[in-house]
């Protein structure tokens, strides 16, 4: 039987209460750890529905299963947020230009000392407001 609980708080073990829109707005709506190397393969994933190689260090798109309410991903803390790492062996790596951002996907760059290069691991957290 399926069913529902409706709270407005919930309380901790020592007794303090917690708002439930604490939960709701601070957990991770999406997230994804995939490999770009070879062939890109996702490892494991929540609320993301398929991702898309475009070249050498680019993702794009990675969708979601369920949209976000809007495509302000990263600035007030109020609007979603996108956080993200990766790493080669053998290279000083990053992740960041998130970019192409709207409501049902977003864009990825890895990159290197020697510009865009696959990375071993792209582990991303998507913050905010499912629509």
């Amino acid at each position: 039987m399926a069913g529902k609980i409706i709270a407005d708080t919930i309380e901790t073990g020592a007794g303090a209460d917690i708002s439930t829109s604490y939960v709701v707005n601070g957990s991770a709506k999406a997230w994804v750890n995939f490999t770009q190397i070879s062939t890109q393969t996702v490892r494991d994933s929540f609320n993301i529905s398929s991702i898309t190689d475009v070249s050498s260090g680019r993702t794009f798109p990675i969708s979601y299963t369920s949209n976000m309410s809007d495509g302000n991903y990263v600035g007030s803390l109020y609007q979603n947020a996108v956080t993200g790492t990766g790493y080669i062996n053998f290279d000083n790596q990053y992740v960041g230009g998130f970019g192409s951002k709207t409501t049902s996907s977003f864009g990825e760059r890895s990159y290197g000392s020697s510009g865009d290069i696959d990375s071993n691991a792209v582990e991303l957290i998507i913050q905010g407001d499912l629509a």
